[in-house]
């Protein structure tokens, strides 16, 4: 059974930094390619990253370039979201999801076929 179980969400202050994991069980990172979707309240889903392959990672907004990283832990198939310098304007439930390795990255949310239950991320004072 395939399954994304996302962890690190919380309230920060503007300006802080959280780190959102993403374990995977039931499939390799051989066999899709995880990202990142947002949604904040009232608004659409939205595509924040994608795994490229060989340790590289797209991001699509462009408010999150140069504050938001990726990096995976390949021993216990979980991929993170590094995220610095954090806005209101980043609150959002952050979902990881997975399209099938076949596929190239998109920012296209009806490309994913996997998610996981998402996770609050609030920026406030």
């Amino acid at each position: 059974q395939l399954q994304l179980v996302e962890s690190g969400g919380g309230l920060v202050q503007p300006g802080g930094s959280l780190r959102l994991s993403c374990a995977a069980s039931g499939f390799t990172s051989d066999e899709v390619r995880r990202g990142w979707v947002r949604q904040a309240p009232g608004k659409e889903r939205e595509a924040v990253s994608c795994e490229l392959g060989r340790g590289h990672t797209v991001f699509y907004p462009a408010s999150v370039k140069g504050r938001f990283t990726a990096s995976r832990d390949n021993a216990k198939n979980i991929v993170y979201l590094q995220m610095n310098s954090l806005s209101p304007e980043d609150t959002a439930v952050y979902y990881c999801a997975a399209l099938k390795k076949v596929y190239a990255c998109t920012r296209t949310i009806s490309a994913y076929d996997y998610w996981g239950q998402g996770t609050q991320v609030t920026v406030a004072l």
